[in-house]
Parts: structure tokens; C-alpha cells; sequence
């Protein structure tokens, strides 16, 4: 049969398009849920369904961070970062796009990485924005002088802000000084004359060089259709091309270390601290997974060996390591704090001693089994959240493939003791170690660090462990939430319940529990007792120590929390179908038996108060505290004074073992308040029957009647703390107003906050602040609406983060945008943007377990259900800009009477009066 040309041609040509299809993506390797994809341009894409999600991730991660600067470059990565949310020609206000699709977004700069996030939730619509979005700002970003000019102050601001810390400024000039030539020794913020000095140009150079597909990895995780979502990233990414020059990526090898070196640093401040850094190979290489063993049989709590050495023997209250998943040879770094009253010269030796000893006296096998429950612990519940899981998988892109984020979890479960015992002793030396001064010696000993080799061979038949299941599609909507919630009364326990049984990615479930006891005559002069009693709940039961649980937990893979304050006691259980009943027999067991260890308590106590010597020179602790101080409203032993830090020392000191018993005796058990909440794979009648044979007999004689707080106008002020030698200030004010979540105006305030000072970069102070006068890090607001309907004690706040010789700006953009807000309201673009973010955020809300179970707590707590939120939510939806702007006329004042607090090291203060420039 003859064809005629023109058929032969669209044949052809059909035949020619979806051989370029096909040639466009290709699945390149899939492990336990994550398929990887690549385009033909070079990028790689990951995909991770997760139908129980409900929202969606999508996360770019390039391959590059502070490693790849030069000289006169260090902090130009994160510089950066934070100009791709400048805009693009098709996305120009990106703070604004991210607000309006209630999206959780951020970015973040590391060592090897720079990613870019945001959670939504799940519709095609915000996904094919999200994909728009990266790729428009993977070539198209505007990197602009203007911006330039007003960002890098603000960068400057957040790198002064560690600057603030001594804790930080400790840890970045020990790591500095460990390393000579690798730019892993640089701190990923950079240099403050870098980051004043760095050139428009080196900017948009470097940012050409490295924002390409061939250097980047798309991860797309949560609730959305596979082959649809690859047709869209297609769509969008797969025209990009990448520029003419290739990736070269030629690392500086450190050299081994030949001598201990030591770090002296002086400033102002209370607490002591101690700190000692070992070189450490990349996260690659085979002795990395032992290596974080070793590090977590060293400082886990309670079990830790220099954890019991230091904070159990009372000589340091708190100790903390780290060690980052890097592409090439990295360090791992312990952290000691040590109160003013205990000798540094004592901890600093015994945490060598502990160190040098550590040959003589090997890891053992019930040692390294608990390690392995713990980290195993860890990375299991990561693996089983998709939300957070394109974040985590960044920092293994970043150290050379997302795999390797499996490998390391397979070396972690499959590591001998004897290879535990070979990397301690290889890595764990004094030649090898950075805490100070020069020390000659006749005879080194060096480690010559191993450098990634192999990697591709390491990854490529890498195959894993079977997925876990994707769970159920749930529909977050306030009826189906309603219509799946049963609801009622345990027995004759009197215990409410809310459940809501739903199929979940690796059948997690989240338990709440809460019983309320007591009144405000029962509370009175209670002090501190109330919340280390909660607190003492995990430390050790009557036939368990704290370590007996912490190990049992983690063998069920589950957690177990406890907080209490003023008569209420709160159970947070995540665990999962198969280990939950044994786990809430460990809740129970931890609730009913405790054993109020004199040991366990003077260590709480130790770590409390040294927290707050670390806070006694921070402006932002003590312009909290003086806040509190300026608008107390209740007498001395009521359980809502504010107590000043001077009093707080001592509730924490009067705290005793027969004080937290005598709590117990009287406050813990079931009277007339108490609710339960579990969302997740539950079998609802195996959950009441347990909470009724258990909790039958645990009583209180102590009613419940809530504490009440009604509403009073605060008292205006304006003033200043001083805090020498803080490269940071802090100013934050409040306003008290009247009004409920039941009152008409609720919703208007919702949207007024939003606008005012909540949302993405986009408010009307941080645009303020940060976008136009560049003078603030962290600068926002909002409303917060009382939920209770009789005491209505409500209130706005604004805060803002800078340099202390911005603080005339500061007060000046405050008081004209908050002059300018009561006089010209808002536009209807800003209610429009402020309304449709504010759904969707509720929206994402509903579709996190954890923030669900809050929700219907309140919900029992109140007596209501989901239909009131969903009348919340209409009438948001109806609002007009009248509304709102009567709102705002009715409820905001001017700066002069809010409650304003400033901190910092300011060499002059003056509060100016603007008023008549803004009313001109």
C-alpha cells in the first residue's frame, strides 16, 4: 500500500517526538520509595509519594555551599540564598507568592549544599507553581545591585547575631583553627568585610556558575500523582539548558594534623565552656557510621560516658556533639558548659582524660547496641516523615548522592565492635585534636585522613530495604475531619476522647493525653514544682532508671514527652501500630510510679540554671523578662506571676524531692478535666478499653476550675536594657486588646496580623525593616486572639533583630508603619494574598497529625468541633477591606501605648516623636 507524504511526515514526526520524550527523563535507580529520575539536561529528580501526606514538598537542593568560595567570597553562598527570594520577571515578589499559597518555606546554606523548600498543601494548582517558581529562579533570578545594597545588611545583621554567642563565636574559631587550607575550617555565614565588600558581579558570576540542572537534584515529596508531576517538571525544567563551561570540582586535600592546637576566647558572659574538635573522614567513607556510634555512646544522655563523667559527676551541665554528613574529610565537635561555681581547669581534664583513656577502655557490646537503637531510632522516624524528608536527603546530596543516606543507615545496623573499637582508636588522638595552645612533642602521632574515593561504585547497585507503605489519601477538609473523629467519654474514667483511626505512611500513630487538676487557690505559691515535677516523669520509675527507658524506647522506635504547669499534665506518645499499646504501657507505667531521683533532679536543676547564666547578658531573655515585669498583674506566689530571674533562681533551688511528691499526691490522676486524642493506624475500642482498665484508678481529689486571666489593658513604656559587648539588639513590644476567638472580629484580626506582621518576608514590618531599610535580620508581628470566650485577653506584638546602632531606624519603622497602618489600612491586594494564604495554611495545618491533635484537644477542651474553625474560615473568606480596616481602627494603637522593651549595647538611646512626619 502506497502512503502519501504527508502521512508519512506526521508519522514521522510523531515517531521523532516521543523518541525525544522518552530520551527527556529516565529512571536512573529507586530505592525504598524514592525513584530517581534524569533529564537530559543533567538534572536529577526525585520523587517520593506519600498518599497519607496531604501536602506537598518540593525541594531543590544545588550542589554547592561554602566549600566552593574563594578568596575575598566566604559567605557569598548564603548571600546568595538569600537573593534567589529577590524575584524573578515571572515571580517578582516571591515573599508575597509564598505567603498567599500558605506555603512553609525557607532556604538554607551549608558546607557542601545550598536548598530551597516549601510545604503546601497537596493541590495541582500550588505544585504547579512550586515547580514554576525553582525553575524560574534556577537561571532567571533578578541578583540585583538594589537588592544587594539592602540585603547585605541584613545578612550582616544574622552574622552578627551569632557574633552574639559565645558558644558559636567558640565553636567557629576552634573549627577555623583545626583546619589550614580546607574551606570546611570557614564559617558557612562568611566574613562580615566579604559579605559588606562582595561585588555584584562576583555574585551573578557565581551564581551562573553553579544554579544549573547538571548541578542540582529536585526532590518532590508527599501526596501527588507520579507520572503527572514528571510530565510537569518536564514541562518546566527540561528546556533549561546548562552554560558552555563545565563543573570542575577539584578539592583542597587537608593535610593531617601534627600537634594538638588550643583556642583561647575572652569575652563577656557567665557561663564556662570547654570544647574539643577531631578530624573526622567524609560521610562517604566506611568509617563514618562507627564514628557516629562512638559519638553517641560519648555524649547520649543518660547512658553517655562523658555525659556521666561530667554533667552526673556535677562538674558541667550540659555537654553536646555534632558531627556533619560532608562530602569530603569533616570533624566531629563536643560542646561542654560548665556553671561559674564549677572549675573549667577540672572539666577540661576530665574530658581529655576521658578522651586519651579511651583505648584503655574499649566500647562494649551493650554499649554499642544502645547506639545503634538510638541513631536506628532516629533515622527510622525521619524516614517515615515525608515532610521533612527532601530537607534531610539535602545534606546527603550535598556529600555526593541521596543513597547514601540508606548506606548510612545500613553500616549504622550492620557495624561490628571490633570496627568501633578501630576507628576510636585511630581517630581519637591527641595530634588530631584542636582545643588550644601549640604543644611541642618528640614524637607525633598523625592520621592521615582518608578522601572520598569510589563513591559512584559505593552507590550504583545499591538497592535498600523494602518501602514503607505510602498510607491512605486523607482528606483534611473540616467535614471528612469531623465525620472520621469519634468522640465520647472512657467509661467511668470521665477521660474525653477525640480519635481519628486513618492508614499513615509507616503506620505512625500520635497520642495526646491531658488531665487537668486543681484551682487557682490549689496553685497558689507552687513555684517551679509543678513543671519539674512533669518533667521528672521520663527520669525513672519504681522498677526502671532512666536509662531503662530511654533504651526500651527505642527499641519500640517511639518517644515519650512530658511537660505540666499550674495544675495541667501533658503525654505526647508517637509510636507506631505495632509498638504503641507497649509503648502507652510505659506512659502509664512513667505516670503512675515515678521515682523522683534526688540525682536526676539536681541535674535539671544545674542545666536550668545554667541556662539562665547563659542568658544573663542576652538581650532577648531579659527584654522578655523586663516585659513580664512592666505589665505583672497578679501578686507574688500566684501560679501566672512573672517571676524575674533573680526569683526563678530561686524556685528552681526551693524545688525538692518532697516538694515535687506532695505535687504528685495532690495533682496527679483523673477528677472532672481530662482529654484524650490519637490520630493514626489505632484499633479505637483496644484504646478505650486500655485507658479504662488503667486509669480507673488513678484520681484526684482536686477539681479542675481554669485559672482565669482576663483581660487588662498594659501599661506603655518604652525601655531601654543594656547589654555590653552584644553585637545584636533586641526590641519587642506588646498590646493588650479585648476580644475572642468567638467574637465577629476574630476573622478580620486573623487577616490584619497577617498583613501586619506575619507571612514570608512580606508584612508590613519586615518588609519595612528588612526589604526597604535592609537594618533587620528577624523583623515581624501578629495577633494573638484569646480562645477563651469569658476572658479575652488578647494581644498584638512586633519584634525586630539588629544592630544596635540601627536602633533610631528601628523605632522610627515602627512607629510610622504602625501610624500608617491604623490610617490607610490595608489594600485589597493585601487582602486577597492575606486571605488565600491564610486558608491554605489552615489547610496544612489540619494535614499534620500533631498540629490535628491540638486542634481537636482545644476543640474538646472548649466543647466545639470542627465546625466552628470551618465557620472561622467562611468568615474569613467573606471579609471586604472595610472589614478588616475597622478592625484595625478599632483594636491597634499608636507606638506610644504599647509595652516596648530594647536590649542591647547601645552607646545612645533616644525615643524621637515622628508622629508629625507621619500625619504630614
Amino acid at each position: 500500500m502506497k502512503t502519501n507524504f504527508r502521512t508519512a511526515f506526521v508519522l514521522a514526526f510523531a515517531l521523532l517526538f516521543s523518541i525525544i520524550a522518552e530520551a527527556q527523563t529516565k529512571q536512573t535507580a529507586s530505592v525504598e520509595g524514592i525513584t530517581e529520575y534524569k533529564l537530559d539536561n543533567g538534572l536529577k529528580v526525585l520523587l517520593f509519594p506519600d498518599n497519607s501526606s496531604q501536602t506537598i514538598t518540593v525541594n531543590i537542593t544545588y550542589k554547592v555551599g561554602s566549600r566552593h568560595e574563594g578568596y575575598g567570597e566566604k559567605g557569598m553562598a548564603h548571600l546568595l540564598e538569600h537573593l534567589v527570594f529577590k524575584g524573578t520577571p515571572n515571580h517578582p515578589d516571591i515573599p508575597k507568592e509564598l505567603t498567599s499559597h500558605g506555603a512553609r518555606p525557607n532556604g538554607t546554606t551549608w558546607y557542601d549544599r545550598t536548598n530551597y523548600f516549601e510545604t503546601f498543601n497537596a493541590t495541582d494548582e500550588n505544585l504547579d507553581w512550586a515547580l514554576d517558581l525553582e525553575a524560574d529562579r534556577m537561571v532567571n533570578s533578578y541578583i540585583a545591585k538594589k537588592d544587594l545594597d539592602s540585603e547585605f545588611s541584613v545578612v550582616r545583621n544574622e552574622f552578627e547575631s551569632g557574633e552574639n554567642s559565645p558558644t558559636s563565636v567558640l565553636m567557629q574559631k576552634v573549627i577555623s583553627s583545626a583546619f589550614l587550607w580546607h574551606n570546611y575550617g570557614q564559617s558557612t555565614i562568611g566574613n562580615k568585610s566579604d559579605i559588606e565588600r562582595v561585588p555584584i558581579e562576583n555574585l551573578k558570576a557565581f551564581y551562573k556558575k553553579y544554579y544549573r540542572p547538571d548541578n542540582a537534584v529536585l526532590m518532590v515529596t508527599g501526596k501527588f500523582d507520579t507520572d503527572k508531576t514528571l510530565a510537569l517538571i518536564e514541562k518546566k525544567f527540561g528546556s533549561i539548558k546548562n552554560p558552555e563551561i563545565s563543573l570542575n570540582d577539584v578539592p583542597t586535600i587537608e593535610p593531617p594534623q601534627d600537634g594538638e592546637k588550643r583556642v583561647e576566647l575572652s569575652r563577656v558572659g557567665d557561663l564556662q565552656l570547654v570544647s574539643a574538635l577531631y578530624h573526622t573522614p567524609a560521610g562517604s567513607h566506611v568509617d563514618y557510621a562507627p564514628l557516629a556510634l562512638v559519638e553517641n555512646i560519648l555524649t547520649d544522655q543518660p547512658s553517655g560516658r562523658l555525659y556521666k563523667a561530667l554533667v552526673e559527676s556535677n562538674k558541667a551541665s550540659s555537654i553536646w556533639s555534632f558531627s556533619p554528613f560532608t562530602k569530603e574529610p569533616g570533624f566531629m565537635y563536643f560542646n561542654v558548659d560548665v556553671p561559674s561555681d564549677k572549675s573549667l581547669a577540672e572539666a577540661e581534664t576530665t574530658l581529655l582524660e576521658m578522651f586519651d583513656g579511651l583505648r584503655e577502655n574499649p566500647i562494649t557490646e551493650e554499649e554499642l547496641k544502645r547506639a545503634k537503637a538510638n541513631l536506628g531510632k532516629q533515622m527510622d522516624q525521619m524516614l517515615r516523615n515525608s515532610s521533612y524528608l527532601g530537607t534531610y536527603t539535602s545534606e546527603f546530596i550535598g556529600a555526593g548522592d541521596w543513597r547514601l543516606m540508606f548506606i548510612h543507615r545500613d553500616r549504622v545496623e550492620a557495624a561490628t565492635l571490633e570496627q568501633v573499637n578501630e576507628v576510636l582508636s585511630n581517630y581519637f588522638i591527641k595530634t588530631n585534636r584542636t582545643v588550644g595552645n601549640f604543644i611541642p612533642t618528640k614524637q607525633p602521632m598523625r592520621i592521615d585522613i582518608p578522601h572520598t574515593e569510589g563513591l559512584n561504585e559505593l552507590v550504583t547497585n545499591y538497592k535498600g530495604k523494602e518501602a514503607l507503605s505510602t498510607g491512605e489519601a486523607f482528606d483534611v477538609s473540616y467535614a471528612n475531619i469531623q465525620d472520621r473523629l469519634e468522640s465520647g467519654t472512657i467509661g467511668k474514667t470521665g477521660i474525653e476522647y477525640g480519635f481519628i483511626k486513618k492508614d499513615n505512611r509507616g503506620e505512625t500513630v500520635n497520642v495526646n493525653f491531658t488531665f487537668r487538676n486543681g484551682s487557682v487557690n490549689d496553685l497558689m505559691n507552687k513555684g517551679s514544682v509543678a513543671s519539674y515535677t512533669a518533667r521528672m516523669l521520663n527520669k525513672g520509675t519504681k522498677t526502671k532508671s532512666r536509662q531503662d527507658i530511654e533504651d526500651k524506647l527505642s527499641e519500640l522506635k517511639s518517644s515519650v514527652y512530658f511537660s505540666g504547669g499550674n495544675g495541667r499534665t501533658y503525654a505526647y506518645v508517637t509510636s507506631t501500630k505495632e509498638h504503641l499499646m507497649e509503648t502507652l504501657d510505659l506512659m502509664t507505667e512513667m505516670l503512675k510510679t515515678p521515682a523522683f531521683s534526688q540525682e536526676e533532679l539536681d541535674k535539671l536543676k544545674t542545666q536550668d540554671i545554667a541556662n539562665i547564666e547563659r542568658n544573663k547578658t542576652e538581650p532577648q531573655y531579659l527584654v522578655q523578662k523586663r516585659l513580664g515585669e512592666i505589665n505583672q498583674t497578679y501578686p507574688k506566689g500566684h501560679p501566672l506571676y512573672n517571676m524575674s530571674m533573680e526569683e526563678e533562681l530561686a524556685a528552681i533551688n526551693d524545688v525538692s524531692i518532697e516538694a515535687m511528691q506532695a505535687y504528685y499526691d495532690d495533682f496527679y490522676g483523673i477528677s472532672n478535666n481530662a482529654t484524650l486524642v490519637a490520630i493514626g493506624n489505632i484499633d479505637e475500642a483496644k484504646l478505650k478499653s486500655y485507658f479504662e482498665k488503667e486509669y480507673a484508678d488513678f484520681k484526684s481529689d482536686l477539681p479542675y476550675s481554669e485559672i482565669k486571666d482576663p483581660y487588662t489593658a498594659n501599661n506603655p513604656a518604652n525601655e531601654q536594657i543594656k547589654t555590653p559587648d552584644k553585637k545584636n539588639a533586641f526590641t519587642l513590644g506588646f498590646l493588650n486588646f479585648e476580644c475572642s476567638q468567638y467574637d465577629d472580629d476574630y476573622a478580620a484580626l486573623q487577616v490584619a496580623g497577617s498583613v501586619f506582621g506575619g507571612g514570608f518576608l512580606n508584612s508590613r514590618i519586615a518588609t519595612r525593616l528588612r526589604q526597604q531599610d535592609g537594618v533587620s535580620y528577624g523583623a515581624g508581628g501578629g495577633v494573638n486572639v484569646d480562645g477563651d470566650k469569658d476572658d479575652k485577653n488578647s494581644g498584638m506584638y512586633i519584634y525586630a533583630i539588629y544592630a544596635p546602632e540601627n536602633e533610631a531606624k528601628v523605632q522610627k519603622g515602627f512607629e510610622e508603619e504602625i501610624a500608617r497602618f491604623i490610617k490607610d489600612g490595608i489594600t485589597q491586594q493585601e487582602l486577597d494574598d492575606a486571605v488565600a494564604g491564610w486558608v491554605q495554611a489552615q489547610s496544612v495545618s489540619r494535614a499534620k497529625d500533631n498540629e490535628l491533635a491540638g486542634t481537636i484537644n482545644n476543640n474538646l477542651y472548649y466543647e466545639r468541633d470542627m465546625t466552628f474553625h470551618e465557620n472561622i474560615e467562611k468568615k474569613v473568606k467573606s471579609l471586604t477591606v472595610e472589614d478588616v480596616n475597622k478592625a484595625i481602627k478599632t483594636y491597634f494603637k499608636e507606638m506610644k501605648e504599647w509595652s516596648v522593651v530594647n536590649g542591647g549595647d547601645f552607646k545612645e538611646f533616644e525615643i524621637k516623636d515622628t508622629k508629625e512626619k507621619v500625619d504630614d
